[in-house]
């Protein structure tokens, strides 16, 4: 470097030399009002940003790529890079150019990197989504022991697990971070894991995850002595935190966000749900990709962003603590039985800032006024909302409500500080509101009505002088100054005026005076402008620290209004929907009527078409402990919305909500599993047979008698016989070995036999009615067993040709009568099939059927011509051709 540095310019020796020290990111080099990038940085900049690639000067020979982008719009190309898997270092100018240029021309402007920008250490409100958090995790083995620890800078929240090496793939599904740090010592061994959850992996070295130097980096960050007060930690816990906050030292340049204490999650405080699990049932995305057509997404009516942030970790987390479960449905129903304070509840909330994010970005020094002011409106609501509660309420409700109200000082501090609308950074001035600060209040009038303040002046000093022709004034060489004719020169350099009035010059005309005062006044003014905004900047420092001080109750505000939020949006939700409250305890209960799936029933209602079929679901009746009912019935009947949506009844109800029933009881499900639907997985070399088996391991392997699990069409992938064999004993595994509640859907009606032999299985179809060679769906689960898949129909209404379909009822009957037939060798049937033995001119095409007589009478009828009387006749006349003969 040192041997380049000769040969370049000194600009381009210092973005080298700091270019060397952030080898993995994007530099943004400050120039002006541009950040630039060069050489590699450029080329791969200017192609994922869709900007121009220019030069500037050369290097060793070669043109040097430039491409730049202004610093007023730098977040939404930042946005761009985060998103593409960049990560970009901040360079910004610490002094300005005119300091630079008194240590030599030749001088450059000091620059340094003041912050990396990761996936997952984003504040600014233009980089996150409102309604998601945004998660940083780390993940550490220490001595056998295993744990993942997570935070959110942009609202402080701080979290830690023990987590086996088994389980890091199903937790990295729930928390769905953006960023992973790993320990160089693991990082082989993880990094698949890391990269299928789709975060971005982040090494970090062995001394990062020192657990021994994390307790003590832990311990300075929350100023104490030990970390006992916030909970008991293992070594791995200890690593994975302190790996977090070495990180974030490094990135945001010692500018440590405002965390939280970290709290320790207690290991199975929550529904386990794999990655599959979630992917299937479309818990916070859809398949298809987005939010849309997810269960979030349709449930979601909160009305405030740390709300909804809340509801995705509920949804993604149910909880399996009994107590935890009936206060959060009891506050539910407190407010569906109260639909008026609901209503009024949510009408205050729509009000409501998100003093979270608002709270980190004044920590780290990336705030403005706009964060206070988020921090007063905030406050101000969060007494609106206190106010609102009257008399007894449960007990979720009071503690929240409690931690609402107290922030008089701080609300009436920041509320009589500030403007009504401040500007967005602290450097436009005008946030401090009038009558705040006197010396402020003066420093503007100086600056605003300079002339008004000197025309008073001129006043005072006619009155003092009893000169009426005394007049101040300014030029560009001596300033301000009092002017006089030169008939009031004796008066003005005589005694007693003399001692104030200072001469200055004596033209032709006139004679020209100054004063302290006016000299005073005059560098004031002058300065004015620097000074209210100096004043405001110390304004703006001293309001910061004012709320940073009160941090704890605000941070207790805030996730008071979201849990507020939260409960009022679930109790407006089941008051629309009609949704009940299910009836959870500790028992092997699970019994659903009236159940419907929350997606699908609001996508119908969106359409337009046919209401939801509602159906009943009972897996409590078996005596041996296992519970199955195995499902039967055609391809679009709908058996993979009932496994659904009796998933997500479990699921909701767990999460605190009420459910899509008429009633509902269920005993605590400790896991979820869900093997509905396929798809392969190129880039593992795996095929969709080898995905579903993967899949299906995994449940047969982990699921516990308290376990929820459900199967679509296990076995399809593969020949029918190996199908049918996979099938078979995977539904005797769950019921003698697993001993959990399922519902098993299946094409192979072979199984239906399983239900005389094992006593916890039973068979359950979805009825469907033959009409005229057509199926139709009812969509209703009824006990029995189906006789059959109605496969060829099914294929005539996605669109198949008629000859296709009929040839496909030649072929389904000949294998059904082989079959009935004694089973003839498979060889020997299809040689007996025209399809194999025949012509192409022998394959049955439709019958061409002609015109009823009931067309052949309209064809030849004109409306326009009949009378009243003919076409009564015609009326009779059509309905004779009903009749038969």
């Amino acid at each position: 470097m040192n041997g380049q540095a000769a040969s370049v310019t000194p600009m381009m020796a210092q973005y080298l030399e700091i270019k060397e020290a952030h080898p993995g990111a994007l530099l943004f080099y400050r120039m002006g009002d541009f950040y630039e990038m060069f050489f590699e940085d450029a080329v791969a900049a200017a192609e994922a940003l869709d900007i121009a690639l220019t030069k500037r000067g050369k290097h060793l020979g070669e043109d040097i790529p430039m491409c730049g982008v202004p610093v007023h719009s730098a977040e939404g190309y930042l946005l761009t890079l985060i998103r593409k898997g960049f990560r970009v270092a901040v360079c910004e100018q610490l002094e300005d150019p005119a300091e630079a240029k008194k240590r030599g021309s030749k001088a450059v402007v000091k620059r340094d990197v003041v912050r990396l920008v990761t996936p997952g250490t984003l504040t600014e409100d233009s980089l996150l989504e409102a309604r998601r958090h945004n998660f940083l995790a780390a993940f550490a083995e220490v001595r056998g022991a295993a744990a993942l620890a997570w935070v959110d800078i942009s609202t402080g929240a701080f979290r830690v697990i023990e987590c086996p090496p088994v389980r890091l793939g199903p937790e990295l599904a729930r928390l769905a971070p953006r960023e992973v740090l790993l320990s160089e010592a693991t990082e082989a061994g993880w990094a698949g894991t890391v990269t299928e959850s789709g975060a971005a992996l982040t090494p970090l070295s062995r001394g990062s995850f020192d657990s021994t130097s994390a307790e003590k980096r832990l311990a300075g960050l929350f100023g104490v002595d030990t970390l006992d007060g916030f909970g008991s930690f293992g070594r791995a816990e200890l690593s994975a935190m302190g790996a977090i906050v070495d990180y974030l030292e490094i990135t945001q340049k010692g500018k440590l966000p405002l965390l939280r204490p970290p709290v320790r999650e207690a290991t199975g405080g929550s529904v386990q749900i794999d990655a599959a699990t979630r992917r299937n049932l479309e818990l916070t995305a859809a398949l298809s990709g987005g939010r849309d057509g997810s269960l979030l997404a349709a449930i979601d009516r909160t009305v405030t962003a740390p709300g909804a942030r809340l509801l995705e970790r509920r949804i993604s987390s149910p909880s399996r603590d009994l107590a935890t479960i009936h206060g959060r449905l009891e506050a539910v129903r407190a407010l569906v039985d109260d639909s008026r304070l609901c209503d009024t509840l949510r009408e205050e909330l729509r009000k409501c800032p998100d003093m979270d994010r608002a709270l980190s970005r004044l920590a780290l020094d990336r705030g403005g006024p706009r964060d206070l002011a988020a921090i007063r409106n905030g406050l101000a609501q969060a007494g609106a909302v206190a106010e609102r509660f009257s008399g007894d309420h449960p007990k979720l409700l009071a503690e929240a409500r409690q931690a609402l109200v107290g922030h008089h000082a701080l609300c009436g501090l920041l509320d009589a500080a500030l403007v009504a609308e401040p500007p967005l950074l602290a450097r436009d001035g005008g946030f401090i509101a009038p009558g705040h600060d006197a010396d402020l209040d003066e420093a503007r009038k100086l600056r605003d009505e300079g002339r008004g303040v000197i025309a008073a002046m001129q006043a005072e000093f006619v009155k003092l002088t009893g000169i009426g022709s005394l007049k101040v004034k300014h030029n560009n060489v001596l300033g301000y100054f009092i002017e006089v004719t030169a008939t009031h020169a004796d008066k003005m350099l005589s005694p007693p005026l003399s001692e104030r009035f200072i001469h200055r010059q004596t033209t032709a005309n006139a004679v020209r005076f100054t004063t302290v005062e006016l000299s005073e006044l005059e560098t004031r003014i002058l300065n004015a402008g620097n000074r209210a905004l100096e004043i405001e900047k110390r304004l703006y420092d001293s309001l910061k620290g004012a709320v940073l001080d009160q941090a704890g109750p605000v941070g207790q505000a805030a996730a008071a209004l979201a849990e507020i939020d939260l409960t009022a949006a679930l109790a407006d939700l089941a008051r629309g929907e009609d949704w009940c409250e299910p009836k959870v305890d500790d028992s092997r209960a699970f019994s659903i009527v009236g159940g419907r799936h929350p997606v699908v029933e609001r996508a119908l209602r969106r359409q337009g078409g046919a209401p939801f079929i509602a159906n009943d679901c009972d897996l409590s009746e078996g005596e041996d402990g296992a519970s199955i009912w195995l499902l039967t019935g055609p391809n679009m009947a709908g058996k993979s919305t009932f496994l659904r949506q009796n998933a997500l009844i479990a699921l909701l109800a767990q999460a605190g909500s009420f459910v899509p029933a008429r009633r509902a009881h269920i005993g605590l499900v400790s896991q979820l599993f869900s093997r509905v639907g396929a798809s392969d997985d190129l880039a593992r070399g795996r095929s969709t047979f080898m995905v579903e088996m993967v899949e299906t391991a995994a449940i047969l392997n982990q699921a516990d008698d308290r376990a929820l699990v459900i199967l679509d069409e296990i076995g399809r992938g593969t020949a029918t016989y190996d199908g049918l064999s996979i099938a078979w004993a995977t539904l005797e595994h769950l019921h003698d070995v697993n001993r959990c509640r399922a519902l098993f859907a299946t094409h192979y009606h072979e199984l239906t036999a399983l239900a005389h032999k094992l006593a916890g299985v039973e068979n359950a179809t979805v009825a469907v009615k033959e009409w005229e060679g057509d199926v139709i769906f009812l969509h209703e689960v009824r006990k029995g067993a189906a006789d059959r898949s109605y496969g060829v129909q099914v294929a005539r209404l996605a669109g198949l040709p008629d000859a296709v379909v009929e040839r496909a009822r030649v072929v389904l009957e000949a294998l059904e009568q082989g079959e009935r037939e004694g089973g003839r060798p498979q060889k020997t049937l299809i040689d007996d099939l025209p399809l194999f033995s025949a012509a192409q001119s022998l394959v049955p095409k439709p019958a061409e059927k002609g015109p009823s007589p009931i067309e052949e009478k309209l064809a030849g009828i004109h409306p326009d011509e009949l009378t009243p009387k003919q076409a009564l006749e015609l009326v009779y006349a059509l309905k004779a051709l009903t009749q038969p003969d």
